[in-house]
């Protein structure tokens, strides 16, 4: 009989959270036991894993005991104080959040991208999910890389309200009802109204003009796919439920004709070329809702570049930019470390 792996969600009853328990029934994880964190507020709930409900546990300290994986999606602050104590329990964590990304002991990975990288995950006990954006763009560009030598990125990102959280859905629902029957919506979520809006700002400015989310695109893609890409990004959130687009430019150190872009792309895994204008067929949010696939289109070379090219992405950020990556890279870990 195959392993079977004892596996822990942090942050259970949250939109990645809930995401991550369907992912791992869906592609059928060995899970031995599944156990549910959350806070004290949504302990007591119960969610329901393989036709069974299981009970929420609150998050603490010595949570982890038998735990082999713990998946982490509760917030930077919760992640840098309970994935040590995960760790130390003998549990490898896979977190979602922001708060290990840059630390130089724990592996960033996107496993279509840099699986090798998981083998670092043993100074720690900790693997880092980079972020959504960062997922789905580098999923698109890496066989492009690797054909042509990326020089530098520029891509400005089209971000659902479901990356903030389910606070932020049901804000867009309730303003855009209120909008549509002539009444003045309210905002809570985000500093102004997203209903029939685009705000040019995700997370907080920093000192150098750019948001928090810009610079985690810029620092995150130099840590997986090498210092000498650079990268400008702007971030901004639109009303859409599910599902994060992007528009990107690259510069090449060696042309890359839109035809080779083509071949490369229909072959990569976790890729689906949507790609012929003529059938006004291109990525959309819509279609990448609830799929886990990295879809790419509107590719045309930059005419005012000599080696440059355009192309359109779009995923599921809750999915692939979250709950599915943290998944894959767990199966991974089982396939090659954790034997």
């Amino acid at each position: 009989m195959s392993r079977k792996y004892n596996v822990a969600i942090v942050g259970a009853t949250g939109a990645v959270g809930t995401q991550m328990l369907e992912c791992l029934e869906e592609r059928e994880f060995p899970v031995g036991n599944i156990k549910l964190l959350a806070s004290g507020r949504s302990a007591g709930q119960t969610l329901e894993f393989k036709g069974h409900a299981v009970l929420v546990e609150e998050l603490k300290h010595d949570s982890f005991e038998g735990v082999d994986i713990a998946l982490f999606s509760a917030g930077g602050a919760r992640s840098e104080e309970f994935c040590p104590s995960a760790a130390k329990a003998g549990a490898v964590c896979i977190d979602n959040s922001s708060a290990w990304r840059m630390n130089p002991d724990v592996p960033l990975v996107v496993p279509e991208v840099n699986p090798e990288a998981i083998s670092g995950y043993t100074k720690k006990g900790i693997i880092a999910n980079p972020n959504c954006s960062t997922i789905q763009m580098l999923v698109a560009l890496k066989p492009l890389h690797d054909f042509a030598g990326i020089k530098r990125i520029v891509v400005s990102t089209y971000q659902a309200v479901s990356g903030t959280g389910n606070k932020a859905v049901e804000e867009l629902r309730v303003q855009t009802g209120e909008l549509l029957n002539g009444r003045p919506a309210n905002n809570e979520v985000y500093p102004h109204r997203i209903a029939f809006n685009c705000l040019p700002q995700i997370d907080a400015f920093l000192e150098n003009g750019y948001t928090k989310e810009e610079m985690k695109m810029v620092d995150e893609t130099r840590k997986i796919m090498g210092d000498a890409i650079r990268t400008s990004a702007t971030c901004v959130r639109v009303p859409v439920f599910f599902g994060h687009s992007e528009s990107i430019n690259i510069e090449t150190e060696k042309k890359l004709t839109v035809e080779k872009a083509r071949e490369l792309l229909e072959d990569a895994p976790g890729v689906e070329l949507v790609d012929d204008p003529a059938e006004h067929e291109y990525p959309m949010a819509m279609d990448a809702a609830g799929a886990d696939a990295v879809l790419v289109g509107r590719l045309r070379e930059d005419l005012s570049l000599e080696n440059g090219l355009n192309l359109w992405v779009v995923a599921d950020n809750v999915r692939k930019g979250a709950a599915t990556n943290a998944v894959q890279i767990a199966e991974l870990l089982i396939e090659k470390y954790l034997k």
